[in-house]
């Protein structure tokens, strides 16, 4: 589950949205697959003087490019949001354990950036699956540290959070049968009458507002669900993911991407990291990390998420 112009999150729900644009340490793939070495906690100077005593001036400097305990990094996300996240009952190089369920494991492209992160920050990951709409109480309430989770920094997001630099980029699509009325459609005013769908909370409801003339429908709490109410002739329409299209086409072959002329207005969607506000100094050390993040790296690490993703 982004991202411009989206939509206010609201407490209880459960949900997440569609797609995004790219992003940084040093270490990434080799031969397809993803090594991060050394994910222990940094190695400290002892910051001590020469009676033993530390400076309060090292200790602050320290506590300041701490995030959490400084040992384990704690990534929320609904770990339900393929190829962003989602969870798998098997661990491999790819995955980091679920910390509030038994026996799992997340997976997906905001693993393998939350995984650069914490090596760069020195400290090993672990996921907390969470609702989307839950994710910034959970971060301002210490129940996590970091939110990674397909999410984009928005005006009122950032009332509440502070956000990394993006580290994948999305647009939002819309994707309908073959064999529909709307198939052939190339403007919104093509669109009249149809009835299109969303994920809640998120840009990809948020959009079809700007469609004059159609049936928005009440946006489903996954995209799973809204991928699955295409599929069974609920709806007629559905905003995707652009990213995420290729792999949604080979699954579901009866499917076609709109050609559009018309487009969304601020539909991009930023992938960004959130922390609680006040961390000025661990903010401009993830951005450092996301800033070494190659474009191939980031583009290889999309494509064998796309590949791994649950059908």
């Amino acid at each position: 589950m982004t991202k411009n112009s989206f939509a206010n999150m609201q407490p209880g729900q459960c949900s997440r949205r569609d797609f995004l644009k790219l992003s940084g340490l040093t270490a990434f793939s080799v031969g397809g697959m993803m090594f991060l070495s050394g994910c222990g906690p940094a190695a400290q100077d002892s910051g001590t003087d020469s009676t033993g005593a530390g400076s309060a001036a090292d200790d602050a400097d320290a506590g300041e490019a701490t995030l959490g305990d400084g040992q384990t990094l704690r990534v929320g996300m609904e770990a339900a949001y393929p190829p962003y996240n989602w969870q798998v009952n098997e661990e491999s190089d790819y995955t980091i354990p679920i910390d509030n369920v038994d026996g799992a494991f997340a997976d997906g492209y905001d693993v393998q950036a939350a995984k650069i992160i914490a090596e760069g920050l020195g400290m090993d990951c672990v996921a907390v699956k969470l609702s989307f709409d839950g994710l910034i109480d959970a971060l301002n309430s210490g129940q996590i540290d970091i939110v990674c989770a397909g999410m984009s920094v928005t005006p009122e997001r950032a009332d509440s959070a502070d956000f990394s630099d993006s580290y994948i980029d999305d647009d939002i699509v819309m994707i309908t049968k073959k064999d529909s009325a709307y198939a052939g459609a190339t403007t919104f005013a093509d669109l009249a009458g149809a009835s299109i769908l969303g994920q809640a909370a998120t840009m990809y409801d948020t959009v079809i507002d700007q469609i004059p003339d159609v049936n928005h429908m009440t946006p489903a709490e996954t995209q799973p669900l809204v991928v699955e109410n295409l599929n069974t002739g609920t709806c007629d329409i559905i905003t995707y993911s652009m990213l995420s299209v290729p792999k949604l086409i080979e699954t579901y072959p009866d499917f076609v991407e709109l050609e559009m002329t018309d487009k969304f207005e601020d539909s991009v969607m930023p992938d960004n990291a959130g922390i609680a506000k006040g961390q000025d100094a661990v903010l401009e050390k993830i951005n450092e990390i996301i800033a070494g993040i190659s474009e191939d790296d980031r583009q290889q690490m999309w494509n064998e998420c796309m590949d791994r993703q649950p059908a």
